[in-house]
């Protein structure tokens, strides 16, 4: 589902012998339908999370559960009704059958999963510390989902390749091996024909600006949904392409430049400058570039123009989430088939329903429940 034109196979050659996608007549190309293929494969590390009560050194009551980008993407997709299968490593450990115990009651295949017998399930600690403020401790590395290979995502592709390929930022940051393995996945998606959707969810912690940069920069051609928030979007541009942080490198993450340099035109500075990336990567071969603005929604870009959809307004709870239950929202309705539009109105509508709720992934409404979000105050569903 992307915005370009029907070149009469230029998008072929850019993507390195890919299978065709033949094209609409919106130039967005076809979603493959063949009997057998589940919609969404997705990947990476999910780990066993403990949120705490108060500040994790005085103690304190610990609630259970898992946390993964890809993983949260897995569940919000499931619920929604679609066919959804997550490969990863986990240890073989009580903590990694609580992954895989989670993830199968929530619908997902996770026949494509591993257990490693050398190394432990990562583990991930929330420590509130502010009202507004948590904490995140990683203990991952050496994980087993850190040791994730490429043969992982080959059994996967093998038992039926996916509609689309939905891949982070994270994954490749994780190991030499992971990274191997998402570089993989996309050889597969080309040579299988699956739509390839990129979330960029940058993490300082595990590797700088300009590594993720060299990466993503490589993975752009092979692209048809790019999903950033604004401050992700230059990592993917080319080098020397604009887009410098505060320290004069392209793509490090932290803030909006041109708001803090131009206060009274910020708004309007921002968006031209999100158009003029946008138009970069959509000439490099990316079909659609989704920007995530936080409480100010969302932009999609296509050669066709752009669309902006304001986020919903409600009581925010938790925040951590919201980005994977936004992916999931927009390719679900990509999934159905929906132009832009609706894809944005329901990316925002599952984001909404993640801030509302506590937990990673456990606000993630089912289709029936994604008009519960226009109810006015105290309505009882009875």
């Amino acid at each position: 589902m992307t915005g370009q034109p029907d070149s009469g196979g230029g998008e072929d050659a850019q993507r390195g012998g890919a299978a065709p996608r033949a094209a609409a007549t919106s130039g967005r190309p076809r979603l493959p339908r063949q009997p057998g293929r589940p919609d969404v494969l997705t990947f990476g590390e999910t780990m066993v999370a403990l949120r705490g009560s108060g500040p994790l050194k005085l103690g304190g009551t610990m609630h259970v559960s898992i946390a993964g980008a890809e993983s949260n993407v897995a569940i919000g997709l499931a619920r929604l009704g679609h066919d959804v299968r997550w490969a990863g490593a986990v240890g073989e450990d009580e903590a990694g059958q609580l992954v895989l115990r989670t993830l199968r009651a929530e619908g997902i295949d996770v026949s494509g999963a591993a257990a490693d017998p050398g190394a432990p399930t990562g583990l991930l600690l929330f420590e509130p510390r502010l009202p507004e403020v948590t904490r995140v401790h990683y203990y991952r590395a050496g994980s087993a989902g850190s040791r994730l290979t490429a043969g992982v995502v080959e059994r996967a592709f093998s038992a039926a390749p996916p509609r689309v390929l939905h891949l982070t930022g994270i994954t490749p940051a994780l190991s030499p091996t992971a990274h191997s393995a998402a570089r993989h996945a996309l050889q597969l998606a080309r040579d299988n024909g699956s739509l390839v959707c990129l979330d960029v969810n940058f993490r300082a912690r595990l590797w700088t600006a300009e590594q993720a940069a060299g990466i993503l920069r490589e993975w752009i051609p092979s692209v048809d949904v790019l999903i950033a928030s604004d401050d992700e979007l230059p990592l993917c541009l080319p080098e020397g392409a604009g887009g410098a942080g505060a320290s004069g490198e392209a793509g490090a993450p932290g803030g909006s430049q041109e708001a803090e340099r131009a206060p009274q035109g910020a708004a309007h500075d921002t968006a031209a400058t999100l158009a003029s990336q946008a138009k970069l990567l959509l000439d490099l071969g990316v079909g659609e570039v989704v920007v995530k603005l936080g409480a100010d929604g969302a932009t999609a870009f296509t050669h066709g123009g752009s669309l902006h959809q304001p986020a919903k307004a409600v009581r925010a709870v938790d925040v951590v989430g919201a980005g994977d239950a936004f992916v999931a929202g927009y390719l679900s309705a990509l999934l159905d088939d929906e132009e832009p539009a609706e894809c944005l109105e329901r990316a925002v509508t599952t984001g909404a329903f993640a801030v509302a709720s506590r937990g990673d992934w456990e606000g993630a409404p089912t289709r029936s429940e994604l008009g519960m979000l226009g109810a006015p105050p105290g309505t009882v569903v009875r």
